[in-house]
């Protein structure tokens, strides 16, 4: 049963490092893509917020889909779409063919979106420990090597299918391969016992606080993707190089605070990690505000990365516990919230940063981001912690891997 866990547990992780690399390869080649396609700056902000209102529509369609269909198979098969949706992007040569693309790459991103972070949090429960930051942590390494392929893709001006080619035909086969070993939290209860929760109903205004964390973490991220380079250059006086540095910063950060955030959260429990987590990230926004100089302001946005990333992980995880029961339709309502706050975040900053100062601006999200103390209490339904002789009780079903499902 042990090696099943570990087995599961790793195989995930490698799914979550291979979407990590697939979203930055798109987001870091828009510039790219436009080219390309010949889209006006008029016409790409809807086709950027496109990719967000479908992935909603897929997480919201994965919701409905798991009372048939287990989430394993959901990330078996969402996956490899996503994947060559993303070279279905960099091969097309028309307009049409590029929004094809990308409605594909939106609906099956929101499905496995959804899906993973119910695998992850039926893995957790039946770890009875805290692990799904390491799940993240392996999201963000797959940022950072997604946006290093970018990287050299542009720096040797290479077409965007020559990018995306190798990377699709290395992962594509990897994920199906790795997909055999996924554990669904959906077999029989061991000696006839009753799953923890089974028939709970999902009540949504239980949930709305951690929908409200989770938009809050988003329009945070979504600032540092998309103003950074921007602030830093127009508003604390850089160069075009620096400039491209508090991004690099701010997701190597969220790579390592999410490789620790799971000690954390075992030795002082949810609530303390939520709560350090929002006072670092808020922190990190004032730092930026206030900078006099670039220096200081990457100093901010590495604190963001230490701060927020712990969020995001920790409301997927609070949602399991807070339903036990109905874990898998908490996740699939909690992570439309994920693309509601992408949306919001850079339009949000954008106008604010026209009609009043950019340092204005991001005392904006430091303030939203304070949103989340308030409701840090919803981290923590009872028991409210893991390890430390604080672990829940493992009575969740491992079931099997989802080979045969």
């Amino acid at each position: 049963m042990t090696d099943v866990l570990r087995r599961g547990r790793a195989s995930l992780a490698f799914g979550f490092l291979v979407q990590g690399v697939a979203f930055a390869l798109l987001v870091t080649r828009i510039p790219a893509i436009q080219d390309r396609y010949g889209v006006s700056d008029a016409l790409l902000p809807a086709f950027l917020a496109a990719v967000p209102i479908l992935a909603g529509v897929g997480s919201v369609s994965t919701e409905r889909l798991v009372k048939r269909v287990p989430p394993s198979r959901l990330l078996r098969w969402s996956q490899p779409v996503v994947l060559l949706a993303l070279l279905g992007v960099g091969a097309g040569e028309r307009m049409v063919e590029l929004a094809v693309a990308l409605a594909a790459f939106g609906l099956a991103v929101g499905m496995l979106d959804a899906s993973m972070n119910m695998l992850g949090v039926s893995l957790q429960r039946s770890y009875g420990r805290s692990i799904m930051l390491s799940f993240h942590a392996a999201y963000s390494l797959g940022g950072i090597v997604g946006a290093s392929l970018a990287w050299a893709g542009a720096h040797w001006d290479l077409a965007l299918w020559v990018s995306y080619l190798p990377v699709v035909a290395v992962l594509l086969p990897a994920v199906l391969v790795g997909s055999r070993w996924y554990v669904d939290d959906r077999g029989p209860a061991a000696a006839g016992e009753q799953k923890e929760g089974e028939g709970q109903v999902l009540v949504f205004r239980w949930l709305w606080p951690l929908c409200l964390v989770m938009t809050v973490a988003y329009i945070g991220d979504s600032t540092v993707s998309n103003w950074s380079a921007k602030y830093l250059q127009d508003v604390l006086g850089s160069s075009e190089q620096l400039a491209t540095v508090p991004y690099n910063v701010y997701m190597v950060t969220t790579l390592l605070g999410r490789a620790i955030g799971d000690f954390g959260v075992r030795r002082f429990g949810a609530v303390a990690v939520v709560r350090g987590g929002a006072l670092v990230a808020a922190g990190g926004f004032a730092v930026v505000a206030g900078a006099p100089g670039a220096w200081v302001g990457m100093l901010g946005f590495t604190l963001l990365g230490l701060g927020l990333c712990v969020l995001v992980p920790q409301t997927f995880a609070a949602a399991g516990r807070l339903f036990p029961g109905a874990s898998d339709a908490a996740v699939a309502r909690l992570n439309v919230f994920n693309y509601v706050g992408f949306l919001i975040g850079s339009p949000l900053v954008g106008a604010l940063g026209d009609l009043w100062s950019y340092r204005g601006a991001m005392l904006v999200p430091m303030v939203l981001v304070l949103v989340t103390l308030v409701y840090a209490r919803s981290f923590a339904p009872q028991p409210d912690r893991y390890g430390g002789g604080h672990e829940r009780p493992r009575t969740a079903d491992v079931g099997r891997g989802s080979n045969g499902l």
